[in-house]
């Protein structure tokens, strides 16, 4: 870390995340509209950014070598993150938003789904989406899973609804967790299925707008046969396969929401800077003095937490403790920055022409998607005063 308490970007990385970070700005940020609109107007631009990201030698970052990607260590694509992930789109632009399935599928995939998944997800050719979440069962407790896998000769038949599937409508394959034995609330018995989604019975049942904002489904699953080369680990395996992907995933998240943040900050200093009344500018004003310090401070306090969990996590060791504070620090910064931008614009910050409200959007998204904050202050301090 440098003098002011923030993680320093590593000299070997600085020029790869400058270039990103302007990349993100100059090409993927004007089309946001767009994208944000979807359909195949956006899938078109989606796939124009990736071209461009291979060009100026920016794609998959921290994807591995073998599979396609340059191979960046996370200790490193860290800092990167925070450039991809100023905006939403910038991980799919720069193709670094299939890591964890490309990295879930090369660990514990069968030898046929090792050969024929990963590379091609990696190289931007195939899309990927994971289900966990049910309409009839708390999220947070995935072993009240009701979807069912029954064994038939040679496969699966996988019966069951999953919601809030982020990207399902443009995926080729769906990683659906399923009760392989027992019953609801069981502690075992649950499993990884790869799913193609143009297997006979998948369906896509309906888009769930968040807030306003697209891009999560619902999906059925009707009796749909899947083989056994497509399951991830052994029957019974799905807890501690999602253990090892949510950990990394969290603090993937925590580090494009920091990226969002320092949009939002910079949005609310050029505001009050640039924003004249009868009086004077705004800057001039305490209230809204008190709004950029408390953002400031807001960043830089998150910042060390979430680098904290980076470490651990690149050093090979649980980061529970680590991850959970860095995911409900960050996931409130991001609403608290963006909701005081929001302030200092007024009623323009409301509207269509800024980032703004896309942005509290996320960090309200942000408090209840890849668990709520409930969930992580509860495990933490069970954790801690199991230790005292």
């Amino acid at each position: 870390m440098d003098v002011s308490g923030l993680p320093t970007c590593p000299d070997e990385v600085r020029d790869v995340r400058d270039r990103a970070a302007a990349y993100v700005r100059d090409h993927v940020m004007p089309r946001e509209p767009e994208l944000d609109a979807g359909g195949p107007g956006a899938a078109t631009i989606v796939s124009e950014l990736q071209d461009g990201a291979r060009g100026a030698g920016l794609w998959a970052l921290p994807l591995p070598v073998e599979l396609g990607g340059q191979g960046l260590p996370l200790a490193q694509y860290a800092h990167v993150a925070e450039a991809e992930g100023a905006s939403d789109h910038g991980p799919d632009a720069l193709g670094s938003a299939p890591l964890l399935d490309v990295l879930m599928l090369a660990r514990h995939g069968t030898p046929y789904v090792r050969e024929h998944y990963p590379k091609r997800l990696a190289a931007g050719e195939l899309r990927a989406a994971y289900a966990m979440a049910e309409p009839e069962t708390p999220g947070t407790d995935p072993f009240m899973t009701i979807t069912a896998a029954m064994r038939r000769p040679g496969s699966w038949v996988v019966s069951g609804r999953k919601w809030f599937v982020a990207g399902a409508s443009g995926a080729d394959v769906v990683t659906v967790l399923a009760r392989t034995d027992g019953l609801p609330g069981d502690r075992h018995g649950l499993s990884l299925l790869l799913v193609p989604t143009d297997s006979p019975g998948f369906r896509l049942v309906r888009e769930l707008p968040v807030l306003g904002g697209g891009g999560q489904w619902e999906i059925e699953l009707d009796r749909v046969t899947v083989p056994d080369d497509h399951m991830l680990g052994a029957p019974g395996q799905a807890v501690d396969i999602a253990a090892e992907r949510l950990q990394l995933g969290r603090t993937l998240r925590c580090l494009r929401w920091l990226g969002q943040a320092e949009r939002a900050y910079g949005l609310m200093r050029e505001r009050a800077v640039s924003r004249t009344r009868s009086s004077g500018p705004l800057a001039d004003l305490q209230l809204v003095q008190q709004h950029v310090f408390d953002a400031l401070l807001a960043l830089r306090s998150t910042r060390p937490l979430v680098y904290e969990a980076v470490a651990k996590l690149a050093a090979g060791h649980d980061a529970h403790v680590e991850v959970g504070l860095a995911k409900v620090a960050a996931a409130r910064m991001l609403q608290q920055i963006a909701d005081a931008a929001i302030q200092i614009h007024g009623a323009e910050g409301l509207g269509p022409d800024t980032a703004l409200p896309t942005l509290l959007r996320t960090g309200r998204m942000a408090r209840i998607l890849e668990g709520p904050d409930e969930l992580h202050v509860t495990s933490v301090a069970r954790r801690v005063l199991g230790e005292a």
